[in-house]
């Protein structure tokens, strides 16, 4: 695994992506593990095909982050009643989330048996508790679905005060509206389950589209991940003058103009794919200038990586120099890893909401951690702050 290496700047000419950041974001940051204009976090090679992964232990953390640590260590002492339990689809998340918050996580027991049926039983209780359970319905999504569906009965029935559903990904997200007659709204559907299992409140990363959070008759917070990312640009040594961020297609139009708007409004360019016709080969249109530059896509997910690999093809024919490619949620279905390691990209930046085995490590992948960011959205759920002044 790849460390992690601490360094002074040392180029002027280079312009920090911090200073594009808001207030808000600046402070979340630095909470994190980044002084704004004091150090950059630059990351060796990778090792053995792994991919690059940021990792923060006790050794490494700055002294203002050991002292939010510390905060969270005393404040665990005080919140017996703030409970964190996680689902088997991504455990080592779930530990890094009680890393940052100074808890540890809930006893809880769960098996397959032999038939497949799914077995939870919590081992400590919950009566009167704030419980937060982390789970996300990535690959394979209904088992993880159901497991999540029966952690928040056991939940309901152990008489928690109140439950929390933190779905770092939200699978049938892109089943939200119906393209074509007798089609289903699974995204709906998947929301009345979390619903009707009892759950009182949904945390969820990233969703394929803001409509989702209208499915849920619960209170939603909508995370956006954007800080996480920006933060690890920021040890990038782009030139301002030289970005410019993409949409792989016309449907992601308002997540990179609002990705551009936090690079002190970096100019943004279009991917406008169009096919003629069924079995006919898609004419691919690029809208802006990316000729010279650096360009920087950024899409939600990254699934078979087909629109995004196309784009990034598209990019290289106009002239780009490099092409980056940002997403939260790697999916990875094949043939996504042949695409993204062809070439066509300097490096893929996801998170860690969705894990990534190791048969799809490849060496330009780069995965960083959302689990600072999780935490403090917990903290300010359980302490009634505000969740949304950390992205403004």
């Amino acid at each position: 695994m790849a460390s992690l290496v601490w360094t002074t700047p040392t180029s002027s000419s280079a312009s920090s992506l911090f200073s594009y950041c808001s207030l808000n974001q600046r402070n979340f940051l630095a909470r994190r593990c980044v002084a704004p204009n004091a150090v950059k976090c630059e990351l060796t090679e990778p090792v053995n095909g792994k991919p690059v992964v940021p990792i923060i232990s006790e050794q490494t953390l700055p002294k203002f982050l050991q002292s939010r640590r510390l905060e969270n260590a005393i404040a665990r002492n005080n919140n017996t009643r703030l409970k964190i339990f996680s689902g088997l689809a991504n455990s080592a998340l779930s530990q890094e989330i009680a890393w940052y918050m100074g808890l540890d996580l809930g006893k809880i027991h769960i098996k397959r048996f032999a038939d497949g049926e799914i077995y939870v039983q919590l081992q400590e209780s919950v009566r009167g508790c704030d419980v937060y359970l982390v789970q996300p319905t990535c690959p394979p999504a209904n088992e993880n679905l159901m497991e999540l569906l029966i952690m928040i009965d056991a939940c309901r029935r152990a008489s928690a005060k109140n439950i929390t559903a933190v779905i770092p990904y939200f699978g049938y997200a892109r089943a939200d509206r119906k393209t074509q007659g007798r089609e289903s709204i699974a995204a709906k559907l998947v929301a009345n389950l979390i619903t009707e299992a009892g759950a009182d409140r949904v945390l969820a990363c990233d969703l394929h589209s803001g409509q989702s959070m209208g499915y849920f008759d619960i209170p939603v917070d909508h995370v956006y991940c954007q800080p996480v990312i920006l933060d690890y640009l920021a040890s990038k040594k782009i030139c301002s003058n030289d970005l410019v961020v993409v949409s792989p297609d016309v449907g992601g139009v308002a997540r990179a103009r609002a990705f551009a708007k936090k690079l002190s409004d970096a100019p943004l360019a279009i991917v406008d794919k169009r096919r003629q016709g069924h079995n006919v080969a898609e004419v691919m249109n690029l809208i802006g200038d990316v000729k010279g530059k650096v360009a920087v896509m950024v899409d939600d997910m990254i699934d078979t990586a087909g629109t995004i690999a196309k784009g990034a093809a598209l990019l290289h024919e106009e002239g780009a120099r490099e092409v980056y490619a940002c997403s939260t949620h790697a999916v990875f279905s094949p043939p996504a890893v042949e695409r993204l390691s062809s070439g066509l990209f300097q490096e893929v930046i996801i998170t860690n909401t969705i894990p990534v085995m190791e048969k799809n490590y490849f060496p330009q992948l780069t995965v960083l951690s959302v689990a600072n960011l999780l935490g403090e959205t917990i903290w300010r759920v359980h302490d009634d702050c505000s969740v949304s002044s950390i992205f403004q």
